[in-house]
């Protein structure tokens, strides 16, 4: 996604390079300051986590999915404080911020307190040829996970790692976006103090706040693994300063999803489908529907819901009244967004709504906007926006679709609409993307978190969710053991004067083409020549 994790806040921050000015973007009210951290400062963090961690990892499962019962437990008794707090920072509505970050945060809770162990357990693989030996694979904590997150989701940005990190047995060190930095302190403070009711070390989940340098300072410690959600820009940043002590990476770069709708869609589904991919959480999200690929047949009649629908919109501070968008979180992303409207049609994009900021007086937002007539060589149809913008784009045939798809740098999420579930699959399995889902906005599919959560091409690597997500956070060992207790030496020095051609004889047995090359094998294998 294009939100810049690591992106100085101009002026204000010149003014006092120690702390952090925090700002409600849906009312310009000013929420506080918050320390920047520095390198030693992010030094002294990972210290505590990882001393915290050397215990951790002894607990047992049971113990484990205690702390993320109390963890949950927390979540669903405070919810109306924590939307309160994620409204006050990023300007979301408070539906968005009950149902996107709330709901999907107490769903991983608990598919995890469900799942966890059964994925983490050892688990017994075939041990090939070597039949004298079992094999199975062990799941170890790395120690300590390093988190650098953007400003989209406040909370569930915070909690999505936390929860698989702690499950694993290890601790984890948060680097929040500068431009959430008031709730995020709030956040992770309730969780620590959680933990030590629970009665573990609260140094289990530390945080470290700044710009551009204290990540940096992040990447570059001893911690043993990164988890990145940003822009492909600063995830190249990332990877360069992890290179130097050789530390993972899981990254998630954002996208530029389709939304595939055939001729023989449900237009009333695939128009609501739509909505939600362009207009959840403004369209600050990496997961949204930015470029809609319509059929001719069905292309102007979607056109005509999709504006009846959005010009009756309403848009505000969620905290005063009931609205449909909020505002934009940062105002360097609503430069963005109007940069990239501006733009699209000088190109000749057609403006059916929206089209500008509004509400100045009160905020940073900008109005939900529907461009028709976008067509695959506009820069809008490349970049991603990271807006409430809907992009109508026409296609002749699936075909074309497909084409138009796969065409852009990002691969990670996709929607397919159609009647004929079996078409609406051939098209799916053709895409370019980390997901996929039919019949519905791609986002949906992190509510099945048995599923995995990530892109490919420029949308990152790596998963996140489910059991591939889970193991991303651990050392998986391999291990071979005993089936029989038989001690006999496998002597291969000095090298016998038949070990050349047991072997070849074993190679044209096992692995020959045809039975007269087995049966050479066994002769071979059988013989007393070297």
């Amino acid at each position: 996604m294009t939100v810049p994790v690591h992106v100085q806040r101009g002026a204000a921050a010149a003014e006092k390079p120690t702390h952090i000015p925090c700002v409600d973007p849906a009312t310009k009210e000013r929420l506080g300051d918050i320390r920047i951290d520095t390198p030693a400062d992010v030094d002294a963090a990972v210290a505590r986590a990882k001393v915290a961690q050397r215990d951790w990892r002894q607990t047992s499962f049971e113990e484990r999915r205690a702390v993320l019962r109390r963890l949950l437990a927390y979540t669903v008794d405070n919810k109306d404080e924590i939307c309160l707090t994620i409204q006050r920072d990023s300007g979301k509505t408070r539906e968005n911020a009950l149902i996107g970050e709330i709901w999907t945060t107490c769903e991983k809770f608990r598919w995890m307190i469900n799942n966890g162990e059964r994925h983490l357990r050892p688990e017994r693989v075939s041990s090939g040829l070597l039949v004298h030996k079992k094999a199975r694979l062990e799941f170890h904590p790395l120690g300590v996970v390093a988190s650098i997150i953007p400003w989209n989701y406040p909370f569930q940005n915070i909690v999505n790692p936390i929860i698989p990190a702690l499950m694993a047995g290890n601790a984890i060190v948060i680097k929040p976006s500068e431009w959430v930095a008031w709730s995020s302190a709030r956040f992770i403070q309730a969780f620590r103090g959680v933990i030590e009711q629970a009665g573990h070390n609260p140094d289990l989940i530390q945080s470290v706040q700044g710009y551009g340098a204290t990540g940096a300072a992040l990447v570059r410690s001893a911690v043993d693994t990164i988890v990145f959600i940003g822009s492909v820009e600063n995830g190249r940043r990332v990877i360069e300063g992890s290179a130097k002590r050789t530390t993972p990476v899981v990254m998630e770069l954002g996208g530029k999803d389709a939304f595939i709708v055939c001729d023989d869609a449900d237009l009333e589904q695939a128009v609501h489908a739509a909505l939600a991919g362009c207009y959840v959480n403004c369209g600050q999200n990496c997961v949204a529907s930015e470029r809609l690929l319509v059929h001719d047949a069905i292309y102007q009649a979607f056109e005509r819901r999709a504006a009846e629908l959005v010009r009756g919109f309403r848009q505000g501070n969620g905290r005063e009244a009931i609205v449909d968008v909020g505002a934009i979180v940062t105002p360097l992303q609503l430069e963005i967004i109007e940069k990239a409207v501006d733009g699209a049609i000088a190109q000749g994009a057609r403006l059916v709504a929206g089209g500008k900021r509004t509400l100045t007086d009160q905020g940073d937002y900008f109005e939900p906007t529907i461009l028709a007539d976008v067509t695959p060589d506009m820069e809008i149809a490349r970049d991603e926006v990271f807006g409430p913008i809907m992009l109508l784009m026409r296609v002749r045939d699936d075909e074309q679709a497909v084409e138009i798809a796969n065409g852009v740098s990002y691969g990670l999420s996709s929607s397919v609409f159609s009647k004929n579930r079996s078409r609406a699959r051939k098209i799916a399995s053709q895409l370019e993307a980390g997901m996929s889902a039919i019949n519905e906005f791609g986002g949906i599919t992190y509510m099945a978190q048995d599923l995995t959560f990530g892109g490919v091409k420029a949308s990152g690597y790596g998963r996140m969710n489910g059991r591939e997500g889970l193991r991303s956070m651990c050392n998986i060992k391999a291990v071979i053991d005993d089936r029989l207790p038989i001690n006999r030496a496998n002597k291969l020095f000095p090298v016998p004067p038949k070990l050349y051609g047991t072997f070849s004889g074993v190679i044209d047995l096992v692995y020959g083409r045809g039975l007269a090359r087995r049966w050479r094998g066994l002769v071979k294998l059988l013989s007393r020549k070297p």
